[in-house]
């Protein structure tokens, strides 16, 4: 092999070790499940919010996550399976445990849910 494509073999290498190190695994995270526009515009959250909440959510608004550490995922369902996004949708305004894939882009926070049941 020439030296030249030793180098572009190596740069391949190391291109495909950091394209698995930014692959997305399931993980669980707790939190409170956001109707967002309410949050982002009066700051809406909590109990008292729960039934605006679950009435947003069930009209299509876009979901978060506020967890404990005052991060916020913006939620989401995998492409094909939106269905299984009702029970994030159910949990709106309520405390959950969520499992799915996490992503960042341009300093968004996302989950993928593939799972949601009440936190205990």
């Amino acid at each position: 092999m020439t030296r030249s494509r030793i180098s572009v073999l190596a740069a391949l290498a190391i291109i495909a070790l950091v394209a698995g190190a930014t692959a997305a695994v399931a993980e669980d995270l707790e939190g409170e499940i956001l109707d967002l526009s309410c949050y982002i515009s009066k700051g809406a959250k909590g109990p008292a919010h729960t039934r605006c909440a679950q009435s947003c959510a069930e009209h299509g608004m876009p979901l978060g996550l506020l967890t404990g550490d005052d991060k916020i995922y913006i939620l989401y369902p995998k492409h094909g399976k939106e269905q299984s996004f009702d029970e994030v949708k159910a949990l709106a305004g309520t405390q959950a445990k969520l499992t799915g894939s996490l992503f960042e882009k341009d300093g968004l926070l996302g989950m993928e849910v593939t799972a949601a049941a009440p936190a205990k």
